[in-house]
């Protein structure tokens, strides 16, 4: 593109980004339906408002070839969006691409399998980490963003803010996982974050943020290795184990949708067929089912 289509670009761009932050997407998708506009972009070297239909066929050809479906389908919701609300224009080829629908079964690990990844856990940061990430059923972020203020030991509740949609929920909180959050806290004493930033003690009492999403990734990925654990589990895998384990304990298929925050209860079903299980005391359950963890924390500090 020359100068003049450049700012022109330019000019668009901001609007379509500024249009997300008015329709108060997340910063995630603020990301990727941004990122869209600059891939088509960049592959045709022209601004996307001259594009045809052919022109988005081609380039949609080129994506499905080089590109995870994920990105398939989040690009062409992000040009969706950039053309209603940037262009002011209809979107006539909703269907140009449709990725096949897939349904796949988490990755889950047995109860023996997460009380062997925490004991042989050799920081005791990552060792807590997990097993509160498990024992609340947590997404990976949920878990850094944690506060001191969050938990309530006199209610036996945690509460988790702004986790998926941007919606806060109370999730039991386990009395095994309150015992190992006191005793990592006493480690660092940060005033406001449980799992703060740094190497040591000293850095973690005086960290600016909780820490690091892809260090804790990626020292999972090694402590599963370590254990000689061949799944492919994350992080987030920890979470539909905790579903899972709490089915298998008998606990109501809704209360179990309701400790993790599921919107829709067709969620929670993929883990089992439903149950007729009447109701039960969900807290009760959850701690029975975590005592069967034989944890020590022993992992360096």
């Amino acid at each position: 593109m020359n100068k003049t289509q450049t700012q022109h670009f330019q000019r668009l761009y901001q609007k379509h980004v500024d249009a997300l932050y008015r329709q108060g997407k997340a910063d995630t998708t603020i990301d990727v339906y941004s990122r869209a506009v600059r891939r088509i972009t960049a592959f045709f070297d022209r601004c996307p408002d001259t594009l045809t239909a052919d022109n988005l066929k081609t380039y949609f050809s080129s994506l499905v070839k080089t590109h995870s479906w994920s990105t398939v389908k989040t690009d062409r919701n992000g040009l969706q969006f950039f053309y209603h609300h940037t262009l002011n224009k209809q979107w006539p080829w909703v269907d140009i691409i449709k990725p096949p629908q897939r349904k796949t079964l988490p990755v889950i690990l047995t109860q023996l399998e997460i009380q062997r990844i925490i004991n042989q856990t050799q920081e005791l940061r990552y060792q807590v980490f997990i097993l509160t990430t498990y024992s609340m059923g947590l997404r990976l972020g949920e878990t850094l963003n944690l506060t001191v203020a969050d938990i309530d030991s006199q209610r036996m509740k945690a509460h988790v803010r702004l986790g998926k949609g941007k919606k806060d929920r109370l999730v039991t909180l386990p009395q095994k996982t309150l015992s190992a959050l006191r005793y990592y806290w006493c480690t660092h004493r940060h005033p406001l974050f449980l799992f703060p930033r740094g190497q040591s003690s000293e850095l973690r009492h005086t960290a600016t943020m909780p820490m690091d999403r892809s260090g804790v990734q990626k020292a999972f990925k090694a402590i599963l290795a370590s254990c000689n654990i061949h799944k492919k589990a994350t992080p987030h895998s920890l979470r539909h184990c905790y579903g899972v384990h709490l089915l298998e304990a008998n606990v109501h298929l809704r209360a179990i949708q309701q400790e993790m925050g599921h919107e829709c209860p067709k969620t929670t079903a993929i883990y089992t067929r439903i149950t007729e299980s009447v109701h039960q005391d969900t807290q009760a359950m959850i701690n029975q089912l975590m005592n069967r963890l034989d944890v020590s924390l022993n992992g360096e500090v």
